[in-house]
């Protein structure tokens, strides 16, 4: 295993070249040499991605469409908040659990086999959520939906990787973005605009026949282009993996709560000791997980690929700028409702220009990689998106629903521009056949530091309002409002963080690139 890690790093400046005008020419690892300028995209490649896509899309969607359902579901269930949340948080759990296993059922199983597994658990939890009425079987059915998740996203980058031709590759990453963050900031709006005139159930009612309809295309579209492996899956590696990502999503989703709990005035003691123990077992799980991987000849991630500085910086850049990402999502919506007293329609809605024409943005970002390389794209990208917070922190006390909008969309269309172009960066720096190990850890640690975002900016949030009054008075609005300060604070650290990140990133690969030329 330690010669094939050091055969994949001493590979890795072999991938892109820079040529004189700063645009990356990528070597085509599957047929070697250059890849034509005038590749063209294969119909049936867009279906794939089509059919991959829907059912991810919907997959994020149905995770993020729920917190707005939370006060109906408590009332028919008759459960408390700290209840209801499970709806989510279980399935997040399961989400990221799922999610590192990618690498192998891609070496292991074919493509169209995983993609017809991941439809079936999808349309099978959505039926249990239709004809369930207890919380238990709603849990069941959130576990069952959450593994169909887990399995479409990776594998439709996967494809994307593994079947675009490398002069479109930026561009498909880009529309594999859009399906990433068009979901999570609809979520919220389509969930109260179908709950205002139907019951909550008919939410999955309409998701099944998009599901079916993704089936059929992605059975006539789906294409195997590389054999498969006698990949194994090593269970022990399996069981720590998932002990430590979930105890790590409980760990961020139960620290909220005694945080919340603690400043409240109520009893925060059980929550703090199980935040504790859950990072406690998720940390030792990791450790655990990275030691066996060394000294397994057929890991279920294989971690060589983190060795290497440009992708380590790359994935820390990639993990926490979905934070501000999708934890954004969360706080505009609560800022609007407390602070500035719109209701959840329009308070939804303000987040839709930012998210949905940043998303349609996105493949544009692609194509300016495919013009340019990743750095001029991503950086500047993301020098325009940290204006964003900077001017929400300014205007925090004299905010409007107009200003909050229009502030948010300029950091939403600047994030979509380059978000995705970082995993396509860290990944052309991967070999080929490392590429779904690579998947499957940025994919994995995207969904990480979207729980973290909604537990971080969750926290400061109730911390702001402790002790301010009931919910509705002039005292708790300025409150909220002083933590949507703290938090847009929060948000620009974050985002500096990552872009000096990038910013080292790609001064080693242009030493490396100089190096290769002498």
């Amino acid at each position: 295993m330690k010669t094939q890690q050091n055969t994949m790093l001493s590979t890795n400046t072999n991938d892109t070249n820079i040529t004189e005008n700063g645009a990356s020419q990528r070597h085509d690892p599957v047929h070697g040499g250059q890849a034509p300028a005038d590749e063209r995209i294969p119909a049936k490649l867009i279906g794939a991605i089509v059919a991959v896509g829907s059912l991810a899309f919907i997959g994020i969607l149905t995770e993020t469409v729920m917190t707005v359902l939370f006060p109906e579901l408590m009332k028919e269930l008759g459960v408390g908040t700290s209840t209801v949340q499970w709806i989510t948080t279980v399935y997040l759990l399961v989400v990221s659990a799922t999610m590192p296993i990618s690498s192998y059922l891609k070496r292991r199983f074919p493509l169209k086999g995983i993609f017809v597994a991941a439809v079936i658990l999808a349309i099978t939890g959505s039926v249990i959520m239709i004809v369930g009425h207890s919380f238990p079987v709603l849990i069941i059915a959130r576990i069952i939906q959450g593994m169909g998740s887990g399995v479409a996203t990776p594998l439709m980058i996967n494809i994307i990787l593994e079947q675009s031709p490398r002069s479109k590759i930026g561009r498909l990453m880009g529309v594999g973005s859009l399906v990433i963050t068009v979901a999570p900031a609809i979520g919220p709006t389509v969930g109260g605009a179908v709950s205002s005139v139907l019951p909550w159930r008919a939410i999955f009612v309409i998701v099944i026949p998009i599901m079916l309809l993704a089936l059929i295309i992605g059975l006539c579209c789906i294409e195997q282009k590389e054999p498969t492996q006698e990949a194994r899956l090593n269970p022990l590696q399996f069981l720590a993996i998932v002990l430590g990502l979930c105890g790590l999503v409980m760990a961020l989703n139960q620290a909220g709560v005694a945080a919340g709990a603690a400043v409240s005035g109520q009893p925060y003691t059980h929550a703090a000791v199980f935040a504790v123990a859950s990072l406690i077992v998720g940390v030792l799980s990791l450790l655990f997980f990275g030691y066996s991987s060394k000294r397994s000849f057929s890991p279920l991630i294989r971690l060589g690929i983190l060795r290497d500085p440009v992708v380590l910086l790359h994935l820390l850049a990639y993990t926490i700028l979905p934070i501000v990402g999708i934890g954004f999502g969360y706080v505009i919506t609560n800022l609007a409702q407390l602070s500035l007293g719109t209701n959840a329609f329009l308070a939804g809605a303000l987040v839709l220009p930012g998210a949905l024409i940043g998303a349609f943005f996105a493949p544009v970002g692609g194509m300016l990689y495919d013009r340019f390389g990743p750095t001029r794209p991503i950086l500047t990208a993301f020098a325009v998106a940290i204006i964003g917070p900077v001017l929400l922190l300014a205007f925090s006390m004299h905010l409007t629903p107009a200003l909050l909008a229009g502030f948010y969309f300029i950091f939403g269309l600047s994030y979509a521009l380059g978000f995705s172009n970082i995993m396509t960066s860290a990944l052309s720096q991967i070999p080929h056949e490392f590429a779904p190990d690579g998947n499957a850890i940025f994919n994995t640690m995207l969904q990480f530091g979207g729980a973290a975002g909604t537990a971080l900016f969750s926290t400061i949030l109730t911390i702001a309002q402790a002790g301010a009054g009931a919910e509705g008075t002039p005292q708790f609005a300025h409150a909220t409002a002083v933590g949507g300060s703290w938090t847009f604070a929060t948000m620009i650290v974050i985002c500096a963080t990552a872009y000096v990140a990038l910013v080292c990133a790609f001064r080693i690969r242009s030493k490396r690139m100089r190096a290769v030329r002498q």
